[in-house]
């Protein structure tokens, strides 16, 4: 699926829709370059799960959690991480395979640890539409 976005909120919007329908165990993977909307995907996509709170990216904790919502979110940032040992440091596997649903920033960085059901999300800037825009391209690939 392809969507166009014109603003920082037509994202949101994008992904609130992503996030209201997720379900447990589902794991996004948000790659775009710095700037390209990753964090203001996974804002949207915390609020459409039910979560009323601050989102902010994870980029020094590596790991935020959104709870209080419908489901929990986890929120990974991989952008500062050397490689696969570090996320396996931090227990990855009890948020990716538990009642809530994981985003990861920079999946890139540990590419061997996701199972093969993840959704990938893709963010592009194309300058020559204008500053706000973005593509968003989102593929599922399941076994």
């Amino acid at each position: 699926m392809k969507y166009e976005s014109f603003s920082a909120e037509e994202t949101a919007e994008i992904a609130f829709d992503f996030g209201k329908n997720a379900k447990a165990g589902d794991i996004f993977c948000l790659s775009g370059t710095l700037g390209a909307g990753k964090t203001v995907f996974a804002q949207g996509f915390a609020r459409g799960a039910g979560y009323e709170g601050r989102v902010t990216s994870p980029t020094f904790t590596i790991m935020n959690e959104y709870e209080n919502g419908r489901l929990p979110v986890y929120h990974f940032d991989l952008y500062r991480l050397e490689g696969e040992c570090d996320l396996e440091s931090i227990g990855y596997e009890e948020y990716f395979f538990s009642d809530g649903v994981s985003l990861i920033e920079w999946p890139e960085r540990a590419e061997g640890v996701f199972p093969k059901n993840v959704y990938f999300v893709k963010i592009n800037l194309d300058m020559s539409r204008g500053d706000a825009f973005r593509e968003i391209s989102i593929e599922n690939f399941s076994d």
